[in-house]
């Protein structure tokens, strides 16, 4: 991202501050019972410049964090006035396996967000840190090939412990992969059938600028699997990468009519939904407005019910 996202982050975040309350940004003892009333964000990073508090991992630097501050704060000021009032928080790269930052929003806010932490696969024991920070709250996990090959990753024993423990604690695993990963989750899901997953951004279909039907075939093979979920998310990022992204509507449809709209939810990636371009609006209005398709029902499931159910219950 170039700065111009920061800024328009910025200005969206001074225009909706004006009109919250401060109690609305302070968070509160107990969650307020009109939370469940609005829309959920399934997939938002956020991040704070004050790496004294809470350091950046080895080998990243304050530059690469663009904008300079996505704050919860600021992300809360952007997305409330449009009826977001619950949001799934995805642990960000810049701090690899320190969940702090989110665990600690979370705490702030109790109620408004849910956790995706990030743990080392490659650890002699990760579940033991999945257990330890699904007590703070962490319904699921992130999880992604890095540059190892999908059988080498999909086939480590930190992976088969990974994959036991989700299944066992009611947890979910979000892969961030690509479309040639989808045959190996698939042998995933049947090794561990109660596991449930949640994958992020389509698989990255669309990522070259075209859905690919054998890619959404893949895809629509994991709806067999009845804890397999699908986040429509990411718009900005596939496709032909313009709002208001009306070229997702045939593989949005196709995946509706397969998985059912209790296993599709929509997020928005923020705060790279931000790019030159792009908007929150935009975002959300491809759900709740543009697809014609979707009764009133399916987009209750898309922007609230399933994640509630995934994140939230």
């Amino acid at each position: 991202m170039t700065e111009q996202p920061f800024n328009q982050s910025r200005r969206e975040f001074i225009a909706a501050s004006t009109s919250l309350t401060a109690g609305a940004l302070t968070g509160c003892a107990t969650p307020d019972a009109s939370l469940k009333q609005g829309f959920i964000d399934a997939h938002v990073h956020v991040w704070t410049p004050d790496t004294a508090a809470f350091p950046l991992a080895t080998g990243y630097q304050p530059s690469a964090m663009q904008p300079p501050s996505f704050t919860a704060e600021e992300f809360l000021a952007m997305s409330r006035p449009h009826g977001v009032t619950r949001t799934v928080l995805i642990q960000m790269s810049f701090y690899r396996f320190d969940n702090r930052y989110m665990t600690d929003a979370m705490r702030r806010f109790p109620g408004v967000f849910a956790g995706v932490g990030i743990v080392d696969g490659s650890a002699a024991r990760p579940q033991d840190a999945m257990r330890e920070l699904a007590k703070q709250g962490v319904r699921g996990f992130r999880i992604n090939p890095g540059s190892q090959t999908v059988d080498a990753w999909l086939g480590s024993p930190g992976m088969t412990e990974m994959w036991k423990c989700a299944g066992d604690d009611g947890l979910a695993l979000c892969p961030l992969i690509g479309p040639n990963a989808l045959p190996g989750i698939a042998a995933m899901c049947a090794k561990f059938p109660r596991t449930r997953v949640v994958i992020d951004h389509f698989a990255r279909i669309g990522v070259s600028g075209e859905f690919l039907a054998a890619d959404i075939a893949a895809l629509c093979a994991l709806a067999k699997f009845s804890h397999v979920h699908v986040k429509a998310s990411a718009f900005y990022a596939f496709g032909q990468k313009r709002a208001p992204y009306l070229d997702f509507g045939p593989m949005i449809r196709r995946l509706r009519d397969t998985f059912g709209p209790q296993r599709l939810m929509w997020a928005s990636d923020c705060p790279f939904q931000l790019r030159p371009g792009h908007t929150y609006p935009d975002s959300i209005a491809l759900i709740r407005d543009r697809l014609d398709f979707l009764s009133a029902t399916d987009r209750d499931w898309m922007l609230r019910r399933t994640a509630e159910k995934v994140f939230f219950a």
